[in-house]
Parts: C-alpha cells; sequence; structure tokens
C-alpha cells in the first residue's frame, strides 16, 4: 500500500482528497457525531449499553 500512494500519482491525489475531506468533516463539527456513534457501537458490541 506504502508503495501505491508513493510511486503512483493517483494514489497521491487519493491520499490528498482523503486528507482534505477529513478537513472538511471536521470543519463542520462531525467529530464528536462519529465520536458519539461509535462509543454507542462499542458499548452494544460487549452488551453494556
Amino acid at each position: 500500500m506504502r508503495k501505491f500512494l508513493l510511486d503512483s500519482k493517483g494514489g497521491i491525489c487519493l491520499a490528498a482528497l482523503g486528507l482534505v475531506m477529513m478537513g472538511f468533516g471536521i470543519l463542520r463539527g462531525e467529530m464528536p457525531v462519529v465520536l458519539q456513534k461509535a462509543i454507542n457501537i462499542c458499548m452494544e458490541c460487549i452488551g453494556i449499553g
């Protein structure tokens, strides 16, 4: 995977696009929402919630 990202222009573009989308989500305030959903899923899997 690392070779693909470093040797290929497409891989570099995909990595850059991923970083841009992550930044956009953080700016929109999606981080607490995603964290809360992750906590709920984990609690359901171990049977606490």
